[in-house]
């Protein structure tokens, strides 16, 4: 598992419509996209990533481990990346909201 920030990515700028200092970052085509949610306390139970997936934690708190099993704390904006095949697992103390993507070769764009 990785820990990862999306300050560093290469984003397109966006200016059409007026927009100033927009950007956007094509993680993966063909992704498979999710809102999920958390209720506090909540646990999302460990088990293998089918492919690589990143869950980007849009608010609240998470604890996610990895593979080893230790524990990473983010918060809103930060993000955590599992490779495919790699046992993980989510948990929160006061609830969470986040987008979860799923694709192939995800692990890969990311780097």
């Amino acid at each position: 598992m990785r820990v990862i920030s999306f300050g560093h990515l290469a984003t397109r700028n966006i200016t059409q419509f007026g927009s100033e200092g927009f950007g956007i970052f094509p993680m993966a085509p063909g992704a498979h996209v999710v809102v999920a949610t958390l209720s506090p306390g909540g646990t999302i139970g460990r088990h293998p990533a089918v492919v690589d997936q990143c869950l980007v934690l849009v608010e609240g708190d998470a604890e996610v481990s990895g593979e080893d099993g230790v524990s990473h704390v983010i918060r809103p904006g930060a993000a955590a990346l599992w490779s495919a095949g790699e046992s993980h697992e989510t948990r929160t103390q006061n609830g969470l909201t986040a987008l979860v993507v799923e694709a192939q070769g995800l692990a890969t764009a990311l780097d």
